[in-house]
């Protein structure tokens, strides 16, 4: 754990079995473990049995807990035509009503099965759980902790949980990923306003609050942002423009976009070095921009040898701007992600001495954006060259 702005904001980094600093999966079931009357929790997909625990535990000692998760993570689509007897096992000696009978009510054999176990166990403990009504996607990761109405609880620990990580055993053991905690009453309000919106039935391109605010976090300015209302895109356009020097970034999907590609493939031409490192996987589709995106920019993916022998995905969200600026959380830089998902993002630092009224501690605003660049340089030592 690294903490900033007079522990107001605390960085991790993460998994260890790939050589980053902290545990996530025990960060955040640490975070729910200190609410001491109510959770509010948004994500995409929940399949680790630690974090479950975690909410389960604090359901039942009291905590008031209410849950959103990705429908999608919750269903499986049957693959069948309607009225179409569902097809036996071949020399099984199944009939079509056993064939029926084994999809209906068999064990449950799918990908998403301990998804759908965990799900249970939290309706049995009525945990108030809820899939998402988003036709595309609920992106999602944030826990808010004790706050509720606008002020924190009674009793309570009001603070905010948010990263690039889903409470996943494969996103906080296997993919690359970060998480941070902002312990800060203005933040965690934003967070309310947007759970607020959930709970009311606003999901993807309706109304999520107010224009974004920068606040103070002792020197410290964060602003925070939900997709797709407040446009993003734009927004990491703005911050890039601000650099004068250097942009390095973390991602998993970056698709041909019209701002983000653009703005960096300008930026570059006028001579600001840019550096980012790629998932391979995702990096490699057809529609991926770093395809056109040419020297001087320099783009890596990781090599699944040495320390990334065991990588998953890089899942990374991240970048950080000048040494001055970071710009992390659920956002990967996509139309859908700009323009339909759920999502949130949170702009933390600045390169300037003052900000909307903000005075700027730059150095601490340096020392953050200092720490985040190590692990994504630290990852861009295990890589190589990304060739399209």
């Amino acid at each position: 754990m690294a903490v900033f702005a007079n522990g107001k904001i605390e960085a991790y980094v993460g998994p260890p079995g790939l050589g980053a600093a902290d545990d996530l999966e025990a960060v955040i079931v640490d975070f729910i473990a200190g609410a001491r009357s109510k959770l509010s929790i948004a994500v995409q997909e929940l399949d680790s049995e630690a974090i479950a625990r975690a909410i389960l535990s604090a359901s039942w000692r009291g905590v008031h807990v209410e849950l959103f998760l990705e429908q999608d993570y919750l269903r499986t689509a049957l693959k069948r035509e309607n009225g179409v007897p569902i097809k036996p096992v071949p020399n099984a000696g199944e009939t079509p009503e056993q064939a029926l009978e084994r999809v209906q009510w068999g064990p449950d054999t799918t990908d998403l099965a301990e998804n759908r176990r965990i799900l249970s166990a939290l309706l049995r403990s009525d945990v108030q759980t809820r899939g998402d009504f988003n036709p595309k996607i609920f992106h999602q990761k944030f826990v808010l902790r004790d706050y509720f109405d606008g002020k924190a609880t009674t009793p309570g620990n009001p603070a905010l949980l948010s990263g690039s990580a889903n409470f996943t055993v494969t996103d906080t053991h296997v993919n690359l990923n970060h998480v941070f905690v902002f312990r800060n009453s203005f933040v965690c309000r934003q967070y309310e306003v947007e759970f607020n919106q959930l709970r009311g039935g606003s999901f993807g391109r309706q109304r999520h609050g107010d224009v974004p605010e920068t606040y103070n976090l002792s020197g410290v300015p964060v602003k925070v942002l939900f997709a797709p209302d407040h446009t993003p895109e734009l927004e990491f356009m703005k911050q890039m423009l601000k650099g004068s020097s250097e942009i390095v970034f973390a991602i998993f999907t970056f698709s041909g976009s019209s701002g983000i590609d653009d703005t960096m493939v300008s930026l570059a031409r006028s001579g600001m070095t840019i550096r980012g490192v790629l998932d391979p996987g995702q990096a490699n589709q057809k529609w991926a921009a770093p395809k056109t995106m040419k020297p001087p920019i320099e783009l890596f993916v990781p090599k699944k040898e040495g320390v990334f022998k065991t990588l998953r995905k890089l899942h990374h969200k991240l970048m950080v701007i000048d040494e001055r600026i970071v710009v992390a959380g659920s956002f990967n830089y996509t139309q859908p992600a700009n323009d339909y998902n759920d999502e949130n993002l949170f702009v933390i630092g600045s390169v300037f001495p003052k900000v909307e009224n903000i005075e700027v501690d730059l150095a601490e605003c340096q020392a953050l954006a200092k720490h985040m660049k190590a692990e994504i340089e630290r990852i861009i030592a295990g890589s190589k060259p990304y060739v399209p």
